[in-house]
């Protein structure tokens, strides 16, 4: 992670005058010093602190009884148990925050023990190595991931999910859905608490939602929004913008917004209407052609937490962590059975804040859908990777208008379109060449409004570049410059869209868009005409061209994500007409309209069996999924499509809690080990409805357990199919009584497939009374799985460790090292500001040493050690390479700090130790650097037990001994791997003689 960045001349500055005769004062230096905890945006960070929150307390603290609810309960925040645990958390806040004077914005009791302050890097950085602090985090910002759909899954269907629950009157009933998102408008029809009514029905009508007990929530007022805007369907309203400063805050940057729980840019009106708006509403304005629109779950509530606040064209809208995690701490305690959160977030850490809040939230009994992003159809771009969210992809539907540009050659090309009267036949123009004069060409191409010459434009059909701004407004710019139509054309391969334009509009694909182009650009009298829209079902569903696709980052490949996918293009719902050109219902697209129907479906689920957890209801969707159109890609699908009357019975779930899901965080090397107890599990072991190997060294077996949640026993039988891989599990098959649970083992045996490539497939046990309960599969065949390092200690000794062969073939094992540190002493002078740009600028605070690197090293690494100084002292560390570039850092709270560089360049490398904080005026210190040669050889080290050849699946314990070292210090080697095709990976040894 980053540390604040120092500038550029500053550091040349300091280096050039301290290494006179050793570098040219002309030198530059690229890049940011780093520190260990990143530089917030806005100066506030998200402390997380080591006791349990409010929802997982079990009553381990004297004199405070337990707030963890049962399963099936709620927490009431009022209750004097939770309040005193509450205080008590509140003040172990502000006793660390009193060591470092920062300022307090958000207290988190609820999902997520912690709290968000205004501090500097140096002191966040020093706030980490306080004692009862887990983590530190800047605060990040976020943005939103951006109907026939109860038709298209089945819903309204004889026997479907809502005729299980009684009809569209009761599907869903007293189900609280809490929308994370950008606000909510509370006027529209589908949150209405009363029938035969405009506007938000508090007038007239019949009431048809009576209240419901046991919710905690409020209605806060603010700007146009009085607190009687909340009913009985729209039950709770909140917002959150402490992360901007407050109402002042938001009033300064974004006068166009309301500081209110109204929304301004609509993806929060769109996503609380799309999975619990009422059934039938009356589709008003451009849209109207479509009739009605209904939410997944028609008899929800809905609670909205506005945490994102929208730029003036309602484009986009962003919130940060602080803000985020405030918000789901909030619903958790007011009372959500469901969140939807379509917003991006991490993919590389289960621990950033919202995954923490998510899981104690989850453990809760809260059902948790987040949006999986739209960076596809880029590999390794999926967010939220965390096992206790439902993270689902976008895919089509089948109700698709579309339209036809045909031109003056006869040429057709089709797009999609919800025009209603057509354009032309006019002449044909390209916008990059109809610009105004003075006119930044690329505005042009791109339809920027205002950027398009009237004289040039009216009365003819444009044709636009997709790209940089909305879609809609690109027909806007072709409007207001007079032109009767566009053709908006993709650059690259995307999604089609049927906005609602200002004009006329097909949406073609970038192969059809360059013919056009082409056709303009050689015509001597280009023409045009556009075809009205029209309804053309075509097969679906097929993945989205912009989801968010696997492998995952996180986690070394040992999960899958994502889950599910479910509807996300082209979903019409309710929108806030201010962001919106004043349109009440709006076509969005994104991996945000997937997301809440799947938090809807939950709702359903939940409301069906008040008995799951969320885990079971997101197994029920994982295993009843069916392969999209597009393929049967795990990466892109997940699991499949959702298909919720068939998880409303899906034979068999798997389950997991918060005691997998801590031995899960252990196994991945997360958590800090000193938080772990011996739980910790193999990633791969997690009892999740998928199977993911990061890396399989030939064989590989895993465990899971399923229960029975259907009626009666059953016999189940297992098959698999994934190329190259030989799948068997044990038992084969079984017999499960209703309720009862069975555990089985499937072991992975590489058979032919490629090695460091995924292989995907699907597991499946089908049921002799017709279930069939498939699962997702991910493995990544490797040819050898060894530990990255091991340490010892002692002049003479030994060690043993094992590794795993995934291929055929020779082995060889080679010695490189034993290299003792070449050592340093060093004294540095306590840096007063606490901050490595002060002390480079001051000259105060930091000492340069200079560590020659020879050719040929495969591995240089500098370090300090906290027993290597003269006291309680934290000191950081800066590596800059030959050529002055900053490669490197290290600064934790302590002074054990290390930069590993690999195969460097030779040369002089500059070495900055920082005196962050020491424990008197000064610290003396050594400084340790080692050059691992990549040459094999020893004088020092041996090896033996490795196998001259080897099969797969074989396993070796190699032993490396040592003898003669030299006492005080610290030497450092290694043992490579190799077969006849080179090296494959290698393993450190670290021996401390000290």
């Amino acid at each position: 992670m980053n540390r604040k960045s120092v500038g550029l001349f500053t550091i040349v500055a300091v280096l050039a005058m301290t290494f006179a005769m050793v570098m040219p004062t002309s030198a530059q230096i690229d890049g940011d010093v780093t520190y260990a905890i990143d530089k917030s945006a806005n100066g506030i960070y998200i402390i997380q602190m080591l006791d349990k929150p409010v929802v997982a307390y079990e009553g381990d603290v004297k004199g405070l009884k337990a707030t963890k609810p049962a399963q099936g309960k709620k927490i009431d925040p009022n209750s004097p148990a939770v309040t005193n645990y509450a205080s008590y958390l509140a003040d172990k806040h502000d006793a660390v925050l009193e060591k470092v004077n920062g300022k307090k914005v958000y207290d988190y009791h609820y999902t997520f023990n912690g709290f968000a302050a205004e501090l500097t890097v140096a002191q966040a950085n020093k706030m980490a190595s306080f004692e009862g602090v887990v983590a530190v985090s800047p605060d990040m910002m976020y943005s939103i991931d951006t109907s026939s759909t109860p038709d298209f899954l089945g819903l309204t269907a004889d026997g479907g999910l809502w005729d299980q629950l009684g009809g569209v009157d009761s599907a869903g009933e007293d189900i609280i859905i809490g929308i994370v998102d950008s606000g909510i408008w509370p006027e529209s029809m589908s949150f209405s608490d009363r029938t035969g009514t405009n506007g938000n029905g508090t007038q007239g009508g019949k009431l048809s939602y009576q209240q419901i007990p046991g919710w905690n929530g409020s209605c806060t007022p603010g700007e146009q929004f009085p607190a009687s805007d909340c009913n009985q369907k729209l039950i709770g309203a909140q917002y959150f913008n402490d992360s901007w400063g407050g109402n002042a805050g938001i009033n300064a940057s974004m006068p166009w917004e309301f500081n209110s729980p109204r929304d301004y840019n609509g993806h929060g009106t769109h996503t609380a209407s799309t999975s619990g708006g009422n059934f039938g509403v009356e589709v008003t304005g451009p849209a109207a052609v479509f009739g009605t629109v209904s939410g997944i779950a028609p008899r929800a509530r809905i609670a909205s937490y506005k945490a994102l606040w929208s730029n003036e064209d309602g484009s986009s809208a962003n919130g940060f962590t602080a803000d985020l995690v405030a918000a789901i701490d909030q619903a958790v305690a007011d009372g959500v059975d469901v969140i939807n959160y379509s917003i991006s977030g991490s993919r590389t850490t289960f621990m950033d804040p919202a995954e923490v809040s998510f899981l104690f939230a989850a453990d809760a009994g809260v059902f948790v859908a987040a949006s999986a992003g739209n960076s596809g159809p880029d590999a390794s771009t999926v967010a939220h990777p965390s096992p206790w969210i439902t993270t689902v992809a976008a895919s089509t539907h089948d109700r698709y208008y579309e339209s036809y540009v045909t031109l003056g050659n006869g040429d057709t090309y089709y797009g999609a379109s919800v025009n209603t009267t057509g354009a032309g036949p006019a002449d044909l123009v390209y916008s990059a060449n109809v610009g105004l004069a003075g006119v930044d060409p690329e505005e042009a191409r791109l339809c920027i409004p205002g950027s398009l010459d009237p004289a040039l434009v009216a009365g003819k059909i444009v044709l636009c570049d997709r790209g940089a701004i909305a879609r809609v407004d690109k027909s806007l710019a072709v409007y207001m410059a007079d032109g009767i139509g566009t053709i908006l054309a993709n650059v690259t391969p995307s999604s089609l869209n049927g906005d609602f334009h200002s004009v006329p509009t097909v949406h073609i694909d970038d192969v059809d868009g360059q013919a056009v182009r082409d056709y303009v650009a050689t015509d001597a009298a280009p023409t045009a005409e556009i075809a009205p829209s029209y309804n053309a079902p075509v097969p679906a569903p097929v993945i989205a061209s912009f989801s968010s696709r696997g492998p995952l980052l996180a986690g070394s490949g040992d999960i899958l994500k994502p889950d599910v996918s479910a509807p996300g293009v082209d979903i019409l719902a309710a929108v806030a007409p201010p962001g919106n050109a004043g349109k009440d219902f709006d076509l969005y697209s994104g991996t945000s309209m997937s997301s809440p129907h799947v938090a809807g479906l939950a709702a359903l689920l939940m409301d069906l069996h008040p008995d799951w957890t969320p885990m079971m209801v997101k197994s029920a969707l994982m295993t009843t999924g069916f392969d999209l159109l597009s393929g049967a890609d795990p990466f892109a699908q997940g699991a499949g499509h959702v298909a919720p009357t068939i998880a409303a019975d899906p034979g068999l779930v798997y389950d997991s809690g918060w005691v997998d899901w801590l031995g899960f965080l252990c196994g991945t090397g997360e958590l800090n080990a000193s938080y772990c107890p011996a739980i910790g599990i193999d990633p791969s072991d997690l009892n999740l409805a998928s199977f993911a190997i990061g890396a399989l060294p030939g064989a590989q077996t895993i465990t899971r357990t399923v229960t029975n949640v259907s009626k009666g026993a059953e016999q189940y039988t297992f098959s698999a199919s994934v190329p190259g891989i030989d799948v068997v599990a044990d038992p084969a098959f079984f017999t499960v009584h209703s309720g009862d649970t069975i555990s089985y083992t499937l072991t992975f045996t590489v058979n032919g497939a490629a090695m460091n490539t995924y292989t995907t497939g699907f597991a499946t046990w089908t049921g002799n009374k017709g279930h069939v309960v498939r699962s997702p599969v991910a493995v990544r065949p490797v040819k050898l799985a060894a530990p990255a390092e091991v340490a010892a200690a002692g002049t003479d000794g030994t060690l043993d460790f094992d590794v795993t062969f995934g291929y055929n073939g020779d082995y060889f094992a080679d010695v490189h090292g034993l290299v003792a540190a070449d050592m340093q002493a060093g004294n540095v002078i306590d840096d007063p500001a606490d901050d490595i740009n002060t002390a480079l600028g001051t000259g105060i605070g930091y000492t340069l040493h200079v560590v020659n690197i020879p050719a040929g090293t495969a591995l240089a690494r500098f370090s300090l050690f906290d027993a290597y100084t003269d006291g309680n002292d934290d000191l950081d560390l800066y590596i800059f390479d030959p050529t002055f570039a900053n490669i490197g850092g290290s600064g934790s709270g302590t002074s054990a700090e290390q930069v590993d560089v690999p195969y460097p360049v030779p040369g002089s490398y500059y070495v900055v130790v920082h005196g962050w904080g020491t424990d008197g005026p000064d610290a003396d210190y050594t400084l340790f650097s080692w050059a691992i040669p990549e040459a094999a050889g020893s004088t020092n080290m041996t090896i033996s037990g490795a196998p001259t050849s080897v099969l797969q699946g074989d396993s070796a314990t190699l032993t490396v001994d040592w003898i003669g070292l030299d006492a005080g210090t610290k030497y450092l080697g290694a043992i490579s791997h190799s077969n006849a095709g080179g090296l494959i990976d290698m393993t450190l040894i670290g021996v401390d003689t000290d």
